[in-house]
């Protein structure tokens, strides 16, 4: 099948050099907040410093060798892998009700190593394309990359910015200085097309170096966790330390977690596929979902939670016009140098929430513009609408639920809760089985 991508200044297959390539594959990486689950996790575990970096380690190597095997092997698509948010509870409380972290973690990895199997394993069996086949058509599609966008744009703008530490005032400026920085990059680049080169490709790097100056000078910039980590060390805390423990109900309720988390990766490649005009192919999804498998696998072995495709790197994409393979592999060698080398990616961690945040809500918007776009080109069909409002209602009322009301739900339903993704996926497939009028092409 031939690809069309005129939206876009460098396709998936088109050469790039070594160089620019690094370059680009760190701006995804500076981009993605890969660091941020990890460190949610050891908070929540009460974990010392060092535990903190040797859980940021692992995480920063699952998701590099995870990027490149699905990368370059299995899905053969731009796709970056990173630990998801939606696991930190169940992870956090398996660990606590085991008998703290030595025993808890045995426990949590023995339910991540049996999930990620059965991933591979129905990957395997060839019949995960045609779930995909039968209940996602591009309506389906399309809605999930909308809710997708959506979902992600309040934590863009509370977490990173509204809610994050420091003085508000100051979070807002230097949230502005890099989403404008970003914005005058784009326009430059459209103006001047000779500049390309510089100011498309790379924007987002333009804009986090501009924010990161301004917060240095602000004073907000923290060295001391940069000072305390070492300059190299080798992966700590993997299954060799903590060993293997298998629970039947760890097990059960990461089976689940593992079905929330292989749906909300169902809507990454949908947006990835969107932004370079790629339709995934039946083997593709077969393939994809055994890459995850093994992503997944790999990162339990090294003692970290599941590292799943990210969606933040479909809007990088829209923005840069950069859809190069070798940038996402570029990506992946990115993140295993920075599980070696730690003081390299405390530096990172350090950035400031409100820097990432305003280029972050950038991002969430052109990706659920894409969504949009796809359904925009659909012929309109009889409930339609239904398919399309409600998973977006729904996504909106997820992502503003009190925290009173999710705390008050059963354990299993807390999960969903916090998937806003997921539920809005499952009810768009669901209302297009029973409202949709005819097929959508």
């Amino acid at each position: 099948m031939e690809e069309k991508h005129s939206n876009l200044f460098i396709g998936p297959d088109d050469k790039i050099g070594n160089g620019e390539a690094s370059l680009l594959g760190l701006q995804h990486v500076l981009a993605m907040d890969v660091y941020v689950p990890p460190v949610i996790l050891a908070m929540m575990l009460s974990m010392s410093f060092s535990e903190k970096m040797g859980l940021l380690q692992v995480a920063f190597l699952a998701a590099g060798i995870g990027t490149i095997i699905q990368t370059a092997v299995f899905m053969k698509m731009p796709i970056s892998q990173g630990p998801s948010f939606v696991p930190l509870t169940a992870a956090s409380g398996i660990v606590l009700a085991s008998g703290g972290l030595q025993k808890g973690m045995a426990t949590l990895l023995g339910a991540l190593i049996v999930g990620a199997i059965l991933l591979i394993l129905l990957g395997i069996s060839g019949v995960f394309y045609k779930i995909i086949q039968t209940l996602v058509p591009a309506l389906v599609g399309g809605t999930i990359i909308t809710c997708v966008g959506l979902s992600l744009i309040p934590t863009a703008l509370n977490s990173n910015i509204f809610q994050a530490s420091g003085n508000i005032n100051q979070n807002i400026i230097l949230a502005g200085i890099t989403a404008v920085t970003l914005l005058i990059s784009i326009s430059i680049s459209i103006h001047f097309p000779s500049l390309q080169r510089i100011f498309r490709t790379g924007a987002i790097i333009i804009a986090l170096l501009a924010g990161t100056v301004a917060a240095t000078m602000m004073g907000r910039f923290d060295w001391s966790t940069v000072k305390q980590a070492a300059w190299f060390s080798l992966p700590q805390g993997t299954v060799f330390h903590y060993g293997i423990t298998f629970s039947p109900t760890a097990i059960l309720t990461f089976i689940i977690i593992y079905a929330i988390l292989t749906t909300e990766t169902t809507g990454t490649w949908f947006a990835m596929g969107a932004v370079t005009n790629h339709q995934i192919t039946n083997k593709q999804w077969n393939r994809g979902l055994i890459g995850e498998g093994i992503s997944c696998l790999i990162a339990a072995l090294l003692g970290s939670t599941p590292v799943t495709g990210y969606s933040t790197n479909a809007g990088i994409i829209s923005i840069t016009g950069v859809a190069s393979k070798r940038v996402f592999i570029s990506a992946g060698i990115w993140f295993i140098v920075l599980g070696f080398f730690t003081k390299i990616s405390a530096f990172l961690s350090a950035i400031p929430a409100p820097v990432i945040g305003g280029v972050f809500a950038i991002i969430c918007v052109t990706i659920m513009l894409n969504g949009l776009r796809v359904i925009r080109n659909l012929q309109e069909k009889d409930g339609d609408i239904y398919v399309i409002g409600i998973p977006i209602v729904l996504t909106f009322a997820l992502v503003l639920i009190p925290t009173t009301v999710v705390k008050e739900a059963p354990q299993m339903v807390q999960y969903l809760l916090g998937s806003p993704i997921a539920v809005a996926a499952m009810v768009a497939i669901i209302l297009n089985l029973v409202v949709s009028t005819g097929k959508n092409k």
